[in-house]
């Protein structure tokens, strides 16, 4: 006996669970159980729905994968630059590791974009106070203040260089009110406050591309578990 699937109208065999095309929960009748006797893992089974998340072992698959790709993807780390990368797969494993234990064995690309979303913001703020940690550690307790400032006044002064010349090139209206802008946003530049708050802003700003990454490392792995899945007898 044949049925067709609601969803995708594809043909299931009576005794599948799931569609093999698309996936979709089917409802699995018997005469045993038109007679009264329960079908165990059939129709007396709950499925959930693979369009929700079950946070305890969510959050637990996310966790796992944070910490790691957090501290590989922090601005000081060596393999840093590579950190959209370690966000992504963190998030496709996180989801990976959590549709594991579910069943069916699957889950919808939003339920996946958002254990990524958990993923990404549990890394990025590892990765933010990563890097806000190792600048206080050179600061206060290596001593390093002064090198820092020096590196720090070098990029500044660099930065002033070229806007110098983009200025001359442009050829402003008003050249003395244009440089003494320039001098004001130095000092500002050069002031604790200031430098702190390009720091600050640096990291927030990594953190944010880790999140945007990690959605969608989430969102991709869903989808690919979606299309690798086998369907469930």
């Amino acid at each position: 006996m044949e049925i067709t699937c609601t969803r995708c109208h594809q043909t299931v065999l009576a005794d599948n669970r799931y569609c093999s095309a698309c996936g979709l929960p089917q409802l699995v009748y018997s005469a045993e159980a038109a007679a009264g006797q329960a079908q165990p893992g059939r129709m007396n089974e709950p499925v959930r729905d693979a369009s929700t998340v079950d946070w305890k072992p969510a959050l637990r698959a996310a966790l796992m994968l944070a910490v790691p790709a957090g501290m590989l993807s922090s601005v000081h780390s060596p393999v840093g630059i590579f950190g959209m990368l370690w966000m992504a797969s963190a998030a496709a494993w996180a989801v990976a590791l959590y549709v594991r234990s579910q069943r069916p064995a699957w889950i919808t690309i939003g339920a996946g974009a958002r254990i990524g979303l958990v993923t990404g913001l549990m890394a990025g703020w590892l990765a933010f106070g990563i890097g806000g940690g190792t600048l206080f550690v050179e600061r206060f307790v290596l001593h390093e203040a002064s090198q820092i400032d020096a590196e720090w006044k070098t990029r500044v002064d660099q930065s002033q260089q070229m806007t110098q010349q983009w200025t001359a090139e442009v050829g402003s209206a008003d050249l003395a009110q244009a440089q003494a802008a320039q001098a004001q946003m130095k000092a500002a530049m050069l002031s604790p406050e200031g430098h702190a708050a390009i720091e600050a802003f640096g990291f927030a700003v990594n953190s944010l591309f880790l999140v945007l990454f990690a959605i969608a490392g989430g969102a991709l792995g869903a989808r690919w578990l979606a299309r690798t899945r086998q369907p469930e007898l």
